[in-house]
């Protein structure tokens, strides 16, 4: 019956590769699942809880992102199915039948999808946009010797007057810890590529930080044997964009031409895609018997035991990591601020209050140890906050209080409407795009298409620094619009891993975009009324936010 089940599935997508190689024996379904409407978050991201207590979790996940855990396609080779596929999300909680391997959970998940949305599907090739590497006029590479150690690693880069940094994780720069980079004139970084072939090369840049390429394979077309020696500069792509602000700015691509003499040229290239034919946009009702098959978890309240101690003033490298293995949460070099922006689980600094100002700059190393039940979930901010926040309370004797204070906000209104309006049966979604050629550092652009206004106002919550809170649709304009967003973002948001910079006006006031720059230069206010006839106009509401009343600066003794 389960193997039956299996092929049936697999039959139905015109595909066998999921469940080639798996044992007759394997479960192919959850033994219960509750999947229920997820609760109204700003964040549109989901979040896979690993598998704890027997069960398995999805939080806030779109139809996309399930079918895409179900069989493995990236976002953009699931094409097809009804406009809410990427909009309306869901929580999944299953129960796992004993052990289960990541093949035999997608298995699960394929027959989760197929009972309870009825989803029909099948797989096809279909050419999609891409990057061929091709040879330029003379290639300018080194043969290698082959006996060098075959790879790419991201040089340190010297640090220069004015030049940013950048503190990345083991894994990214190659192996070893996490190390801080210097950036070169133009925001740029250096990868050294050593015996590589081109076929490596091509695989390799999907892992250039930067690089901005798009998902899709890269196939090798220049026709070179062998390994080659080379090195390879480029200006970090914020926000898809490398362009703008310094003549020493140099994008991926064109570093490719003039530095190794090859080209990415953009052409279709055949790829397997899941195409969706038809699905339910409410699931069928939960099973009875899921409180007693899938109780809460209790939910950890404090670490067993934490190590907190003054960080060396020599070093002011932050980081925070968590480890898996034993449960171990470490952060060191952490002002006191992020520790309770932590403890709190938010993004907003506007919602905490009552800070003193040495919580900039008081820094403290920890290394705390979650209790056996939270070891695998360290990493879900949800699991980690309140035990962060009883250390701040056992620690620095931290007392605090929620209360609505007045703050501002902003309304979503009509000027000059100039959007255009969309196909109803198009998928409804917003998606970040490549700034355009020349654009400043920090550009944005937003590509939204048969998204209704009320959609939109709930994606402006943290676009920018100014939309920290949630932004109410006030313009009276129904059904769904196509349009484009091209703004640029001021330096705390433009400059995520604090290399500092950016430009824009106050809100609602001019910015500094330049006469003979029509869009990469607006401030996200002056982009919505130029570009999309609409205005955000701010207003006083009251809105909850965390009062701390009292914090130590130094913390009691370990």
């Amino acid at each position: 019956m389960r193997l039956s089940l299996a092929v049936a599935i697999l039959a139905a997508l015109g595909a066998s590769n999921v469940a080639l190689g798996q044992n007759d024996d394997a479960p192919v379904k959850f033994v219960i699942a509750s999947i229920q409407p997820s609760p109204k978050s700003p964040i549109q991201a989901m979040r896979i809880v690993p598998p704890r207590a027997g069960r398995y979790e999805l939080r806030n996940a779109s139809m996309i992102d399930l079918v895409r855990v179900a069989y493995g396609f990236d976002t953009d080779k699931i094409l097809g199915g009804p406009n809410w596929l990427e909009m309306d999300r869901f929580d999944v909680v299953a129960k796992l039948p004993g052990e289960a391997s990541g093949e035999n959970i997608k298995l699960m998940m394929q027959a989760l999808l197929a009972d309870r949305f009825k989803l029909v599907a099948h797989k096809e090739t279909k050419p999609l946009p891409a990057f061929a590497l091709t040879v330029g006029r003379k290639p300018l590479l080194k043969k290698a010797e082959g006996s060098e150690r075959s790879g790419c690693r991201m040089l340190p880069g010297a640090a220069v007057e004015g030049g940013g940094r950048i503190m990345i994780g083991a894994g990214v720069a190659g192996p070893g810890n996490p190390t801080t980079i210097n950036l070169g004139p133009g925001m740029t970084i250096e990868y050294e590529c050593r015996n590589m072939t081109m076929a490596s090369f091509t695989e390799a840049m999907h892992t250039m930080m930067g690089a901005s390429i798009g998902p899709n394979p890269v196939p090798d077309e220049t026709g070179l044997t062998g390994g080659w020696n080379f090195n390879l500069r480029f200006s970090l792509s914020l926000n898809g964009s490398a362009g703008g602000g310094s003549a020493d700015r140099i994008t991926f691509a064109e570093a490719v031409e003039k530095q190794l003499g090859l080209k990415l040229e953009p052409k279709p290239v055949p790829t397997p895609v899941i195409v969706v034919d038809s699905v339910l946009r409410q699931p069928t009702a939960n099973p009875p018997g899921l409180a007693e098959a899938l109780p809460p978890i209790p939910a950890p309240t404090e670490f067993e035991v934490a190590s907190i101690k003054p960080s060396d003033p020599a070093s002011r490298e932050g980081v925070s990591r968590m480890q898996k293995a034993g449960g171990q949460w470490t952060s060191e070099g952490m002002p006191l601020r992020f520790l309770i922006t932590r403890a709190f689980n938010t993004s907003n600094p506007d919602q905490l209050a009552g800070l003193p100002a040495w919580v900039d700059s008081e820094r403290f190393d920890i290394v705390a140890k979650a209790p056996a039940t939270a070891a695998n979930v360290l990493m879900d901010n949800d699991i980690l906050a309140p035990m962060v926040r009883a250390l701040l309370v056992d620690r620095f004797k931290m007392t605090y209080h929620t209360e609505d204070r007045p703050v501002t906000v902003y309304n979503l209104v009509a000027a000059k409407p100039k959007m255009k309006l969309a196909d109803p049966a198009s998928r409804t979604s917003c998606k970040n795009g490549n700034a355009p050629p020349g654009a400043p550092p920090g550009t944005r652009v937003l590509t939204c298409q048969n998204i209704t206004l009320d959609q939109f106002a709930d994606r402006l919550q943290g676009l920018t620094a100014e939309l920290r809170w949630p932004v109410l649709n006030l313009s009276e304009i129904a059904g769904g619009w196509d349009f484009t967003l091209t703004f640029s973002q001021n330096g705390a948001m433009a400059f995520p891993m604090g290399i500092g910079g950016g430009r824009g006006g106050e809100p609602g006031q001019p910015g500094a975009a330049l006469p003979d720059d029509p869009t990469g230069g607006y401030t996200i206010f002056q982009a919505m009324e130029k570009q999309l006839g609409l205005r955000l106009e701010p207003q006083k509401r009251p809105m909850p936010v965390i009062v701390i009343d009292h914090i130590e600066q130094k913390p009691t003794e370990n």
